[in-house]
């Protein structure tokens, strides 16, 4: 894996987004004469559709994700990861998710670590007493403003094996009541050689104190379990690849499920599309991509 793929595997935002990138985009090579890696390096990809933690962000549609990054030679990086978005998906008049990051990654030996901080901006996205009373464990709760999310994370490796946990330091995408959500996240890839790379992953929502009622009476704590493999395949300095993406979520719309999502959104955090579905359901996505 060449030094710039490397540090494009400090952010797993979009779960695709991360096997696609995994995947080296040069074949082995004499590298005795070459010059050290620049610390700036930049990433350009397209997606059939963009699953965030499992979960659909463009409502089905293709989504354009780019981003930079700088990673220093002591171990110290930042960055900025950029995505189209549906308002539907929780960001009202909004298309835009722009993410920061920054952080520090140490090895030693087959043993990684890597600790940072993320920061989810939605730019024009406008919440107006938003998800009153959708907490049940917070009835008097309300979100206003632009939607958000801020997290630390840790991360261990070893080998071919990366855990990490996300945890949020403030209300959950602007779900009130939901500040110290976690997200726990088991990745494994193997490399086959000659450009294709298996990736696969394992994640788990935890959302904190926080209860939703279905229509049937039901309630549903938000929790859930998200999975993916993948494959890839390195073609002249891009990657190609094909995934499986699904989950355990609550989304059934006949029953309004909360993971149920509109094309679009209200401001006050109710959808108002034409058409609606769950977006946790299992679902195949292809995608290309590059560094440079």
């Amino acid at each position: 894996m060449s030094n710039t793929l490397k540090r494009l595997t400090v952010l797993t935002l979009s779960p695709l987004a991360a096997a696609l990138f995994h995947s080296p985009l040069h074949a082995e090579q004499d590298t005795a004469d070459a010059p050290p890696p620049s610390p700036l390096s930049a990433n350009l990809g397209l997606f059939s559709s963009y699953r965030f933690r499992g979960l659909d962000q463009t409502f089905g549609k293709p989504a354009v994700q780019g981003g930079f990054d700088y990673a220093h030679a002591s171990g110290f990086y930042a960055g900025n990861w950029n995505s189209n978005v549906s308002s539907g998906a929780g960001y009202p008049e909004g298309s835009l998710e722009m993410d920061f990051y920054g952080g520090y990654k140490t090895t030693v030996g087959d043993v990684g670590l890597d600790v940072g901080a993320l920061y989810y901006a939605y730019p024009g996205t406008h919440l107006d007493n938003a998800y009153a009373g959708v907490n049940r464990r917070h009835p008097g709760s309300a979100a206003n403003g632009g939607v958000d999310n801020g997290e630390v994370y840790l991360a261990g490796s070893w080998r071919f094996l990366t855990l990490k946990y996300a945890h949020a330091v403030t209300d959950y995408f602007s779900m009130p009541g939901t500040r110290g959500t976690g997200y726990l996240d088991l990745s494994a890839t193997h490399d086959f050689g000659n450009g294709y790379v298996l990736g696969a992953h394992l994640g788990r929502l935890l959302l904190r104190d926080f209860a939703y009622l279905n229509a049937d009476g039901s309630t549903y704590d938000g929790h859930y379990t998200d999975w993916r493999i993948g494959l890839t395949k390195a073609v002249s300095g891009w990657i190609v690849g094909a995934a499986y993406v699904g989950t355990d979520a609550q989304g059934r719309c006949a029953n309004g499920e909360l993971y149920c999502f509109s094309s679009s959104m209200r401001s006050d955090g109710t959808g108002n599309g034409s058409r609606s579905r769950d977006a946790g359901r299992g679902v195949a996505v292809l995608s290309v991509g590059r560094s440079f």
